[in-house]
């Protein structure tokens, strides 16, 4: 008999229209002869939470297993609220350790964690980082990465490295965009041809407040904002740009960072959260401190200089360990 799960999160696809982890995810267990329901789909937060709700409770009596991706943010209540349902309606479920500051949520909430934590199936780990946070906080965690169908990531060889940067992440504070765009304000000082492109939603009106620092220093001509575009197309938009930046302030494993390796990109990053888990400095990627605008600026005019050729083919190599091929026994033998 097929096995039937609920997958509990931020299921806002037709929203966003990008994949995140919990599509790929989903779309692949379907492929294995699992039946999936994603819940929600709901802008509005409140609503979501109902939905959530309502899913599992029409359900209660059809399911298997419930996964839940678990925030670090506001979204923790979702995991707070669908975990003690599924205590109370007797039903398995299996988190899976998606927000960045997961950490200092558990020192902040501990009874809340424990309730979730401790009483859960198994807790998910796409991390390293999040691995060692948790086991060393008592809670048992399994480590199995985000997932990348690496067919559909076509590798472009960048033997010259033109100043051309890519940013793939939500406009929210936490991401830092306004980084970005002052990293290339500086950046221009040295190489005034210097190409921003911005890729993503506006979360927390932080795209408000980039494109009015773009306007009052008239970097327009520099800088293109896309808003949301679909995985394929922002895929085909990097083959514009030569160097990936990543100046966000609290992380996890971000699947943009990752598909950036797979796709060729040279990549600088923060080195906050579990981005030296995920990447090793002058390996296959180049790390910086959160807000040091100076030192990214250096470290891609180290790439630009042309002397790191191998951080793109180490990328690559990293990330083949993500491929479904590689993980999929792991997700079986827990759902099994």
């Amino acid at each position: 008999m097929k096995k039937k799960i609920i997958y509990v999160g931020n299921n806002l696809l037709v929203n966003t229209k990008y994949k995140i982890s919990m599509n790929i995810l989903s779309d692949l267990l379907v492929l294995e002869g699992f039946t999936v329901i994603k819940t929600s789909n709901k802008k509005n937060k409140i609503l979501r939470l109902l939905d959530m709700i309502k899913c599992v409770c029409i359900n209660r009596n059809k399911v298997d297993y419930i996964l839940i991706d678990v925030f670090s943010t506001a979204s923790f209540y979702y995991t707070v609220v669908i975990s003690r349902i599924c205590n109370l309606l007797k039903i398995k479920y299996i988190t899976i350790l998606r927000g960045g500051n997961l950490p200092s949520r558990i020192d902040m909430s501990p009874k809340l964690s424990k309730n979730i934590f401790k009483k859960s199936l198994h807790n998910v780990a796409p991390s390293k980082y999040l691995q060692f946070e948790f086991n060393k906080r008592g809670y048992k965690t399994i480590l199995i990465p985000n997932v990348l169908d690496l067919k559909k990531y076509k590798f472009k060889q960048r033997d010259i490295i033109h100043p051309k940067l890519l940013y793939v992440r939500a406009f929210a504070k936490i991401y830092n965009p306004l980084m970005s765009v002052m990293v290339l304000e500086k950046l221009m000082q040295i190489y005034p041809n210097t190409k921003l492109c911005m890729v993503g939603p506006d979360k927390d009106g932080t795209m408000k407040e980039v494109q009015n620092y773009i306007k009052n220093k008239k970097l327009e001509k520099n800088i293109e904002i896309t808003g949301v575009l679909t995985k394929e197309e922002w895929h085909k938009k990097s083959e514009e740009f030569d160097i990936f930046i990543n100046t966000t302030n609290f992380d996890n494993t971000p699947v943009s960072v990752m598909e950036a390796m797979a796709l060729g990109l040279a990549v600088v990053s923060t080195n906050v959260g579990g981005i030296p888990f995920l990447l090793e400095d002058e390996n296959d990627a180049l790390l910086v401190n959160p807000k040091d605008i100076d030192k990214m600026v250096f470290q891609i005019c180290r790439i630009l200089n042309n002397k790191l050729n191998h951080l793109q083919l180490n990328a690559r190599k990293k990330v083949e360990s993500f491929s479904w091929e590689e993980n999929r026994n792991k997700w079986l033998e827990i759902l099994k």
